[in-house]
Parts: structure tokens; sequence; C-alpha cells
């Protein structure tokens, strides 16, 4: 949905005073955490969708590891997660194995534990988890936390939504497609696991709301500024040909309308993004573009950077190329005092 429109409506929600509520929808975070005890929390989050690949598998694998993402972006681990199912009556049941069993692949895979889950009949086929994971009370990453001089780090390329957007106009090239599912199947646990011996000052994963709707989220929600190098963002195989080419998905439109306008909401004069002119309009629409199962935005200790590229750099899966690997840890800006633009890309 969008989120101007999710977030004209869930302002009107009553405020929930929990003194165990570490961390509310109000927040705007990526998961909401709920503390058990003083060594003890619970990351809850959910997430399901529409099939972005042809594969049933692979349909299955990229919507576990995206639900997975948000308990990897609080700095938590997974625990147990419910399956939600929705399948047209007279579906074939061997997709639906097909989908449930990658799924319960990438589940394993995290280490968290299918324990059951809801199904529906649904003329439309979508698939997702509602996951649950463990974080320390004084340990949780949010997207509150950045400050200035610290170095923005990303841990995945853009432009999985322009290429499946493609992929179901039928004008996506095969090595595209195979490039975004690669991304896409990624779990952020590695990253994660990498960055827990650094400092981490603010979390977020790069999902829906696209990089800079969720950059935004970060830079409000620590009253500071960004400037990220757009030189330094790494794209998707078949990215920049699928933005030029129009394929652009309806979230991308909503995530411009939305990060384009003014930064806060009582803050009509301070603007959210302002791009270079060197940055061209096909780059520019892949930074408004909504990923599935994106990378992890960090904000760390500037005298910590290096260290944490080189870290991420070492923690890709066995038998990775260089090349991948260096996608998992691109230093792409720094935070800045709160000034207008909010976010600047040059």
């Amino acid at each position: 949905m969008s989120p101007a429109l999710l977030d004209s409506i869930l302002r009107k929600l009553p405020r929930q005073d929990d003194p165990n509520l570490l961390v509310g929808f109000s927040a705007n975070d990526d998961a909401g955490v709920y503390r058990v005890s003083g060594e003890l929390a619970l990351v809850q989050t959910v997430d399901f969708f529409t099939p972005i690949v042809d594969d049933p598998t692979a349909y299955g694998q990229i919507a576990a590891a995206n639900s997975l993402s948000d308990i990897y972006a609080m700095g938590g681990r997974p625990l147990t997660a419910l399956s939600l199912v929705a399948f047209p009556e007279t579906g074939d049941t061997e997709v639906l194995e097909r989908i449930l069993a990658g799924g319960h692949a990438k589940m394993a895979e995290a280490g968290c534990v299918v324990v059951g889950g809801h199904s529906i009949r649904d003329p439309e086929i979508k698939f997702g988890y509602a996951v649950t994971g463990s974080v320390h009370p004084k340990k949780i990453w949010r997207n509150a936390g950045a400050r200035p001089g610290d170095k923005l780090l990303l841990t995945k390329p853009l432009g999985t939504g322009v290429i499946t957007t493609a992929l179901k106009k039928g004008q996506a090239r095969e090595e595209w497609v195979e490039a975004a599912t690669r991304v896409m199947l990624e779990l952020n646990r590695a990253a994660a696991e990498a960055l827990e011996k650094f400092e981490v000052h603010a979390a977020t994963d790069v999902t829906g709301f696209g990089l800079l709707g969720h950059a935004r989220e970060l830079a409000l929600a620590s009253g500071v500024s960004l400037r990220i190098d757009s030189s330094q963002v790494e794209l998707i195989e078949g990215a920049l040909e699928c933005s030029h080419a129009g394929h652009l998905a309806g979230g991308l439109k909503n995530n411009r309308e939305f990060v384009g306008g003014p930064a806060g909401r009582d803050s009509a004069s301070l603007r959210c993004v302002e791009f270079a002119a060197n940055v061209s309009p096909d780059l520019q629409n892949l930074f408004y573009d909504p990923q599935t199962s994106g990378g992890l935005l960090v904000a760390v200790r500037p005298d910590q950077a290096a260290d944490a590229q080189k870290a991420l750099r070492a923690a890709g899966p066995a038998g990775r190329d260089s090349a991948s690997l260096r996608c998992r840890a691109m230093l792409i800006g720094e935070v800045l005092e709160k000034t207008s633009p909010l976010i600047s890309i040059r």
C-alpha cells in the first residue's frame, strides 16, 4: 500500500501504553519488540506478497528471506515462523507444495522453525510468514540513533522492483531475472552477524518503500540528514535498462510521491530529497524502486566503517566470487547535522 496512505491512517490510532513494548508501529521501525525479561525481548514481524518470479520454489524461498529480513534489521535472531497462504481452490497442488517447500528450506537455512500457519482460498496466490525472533533489550537496532559523522553501509544492490516488473511484462532478459533472484534469495543473516561486533547506531532493511523511503524514516527518526554518493550504490544487472524502458512498479510511483514531498508532517519547509544534476532520471527511479528481500542500510561509527565493510565482504556465503561479495558492502554515504534537504544524492 502507499506509504502516504498508511502514514495517514496509522497516525490516527491510539497510542499503546505498555512499558514492555519497546518498539511499536508508531516508530516506523522494521519490526515490533516486546520485552519479556531483563535479558530477553521478542521481535515480531509479518510479510507476504503475490508471486514475483515464475518458479514456485524460488518464490517460496524469496518470501521467506523477505519475511526474515526485518528480524535481522532489528539485530535479532529468528526463532519461529507461521506461514500465510492464499491459493486458488482449483490451483495445481504441486505448485503449492513447491512454494511451501521453498519457504521451509529457506527458514531451515536461517535456523528458524516453522511451527504452523494459516491458509485461505483466493483467486490470487499470496505467500509469506509471521516471524518471531529474540534480541537482548539493550542490543536492539532501531532506525533512530544515527549520529552526524556516521557512515552509511548498504549490503545489497538495487533493482529487484523494476526487473520483476519487466518480468511480468515479458520484457526481462533471463540473466537479469537470474541476477535479481540471487539477490532476493540471499538472507541478511550473514550481514547482520558480521555487523554485531561493530557499533551500529541505526539500521533498517530496504524493502517496499525503496532506498529513499527507508532512508527517510532513518533520517527523521534520528533527527539527522543523509548524503548519498550515487556512484557507490551498486545495481543489479539490467536494472538501469528496465528503468529506462519504463518498467516501473506502482509502488515506485507511490514512493516517489511520498518521499519527494516535504520531509516531515509538521515541517513543510524541509525538503526531503534533492538529486544532483549528474544523477540521471533512470538512476533516480532506482532510488525509489520498491525492493523485495533487499539489503540492510546501517549507520556505523565512522572510525569503524572500513573494518565493517571488510567484515561484510568476508561474510558472504561460500563459493561467491569477489564481484558478488563487493555488492554486500557498499559504503554509500554519511550522516550530517539536520538540514534541508533531508537527503541529498550526488
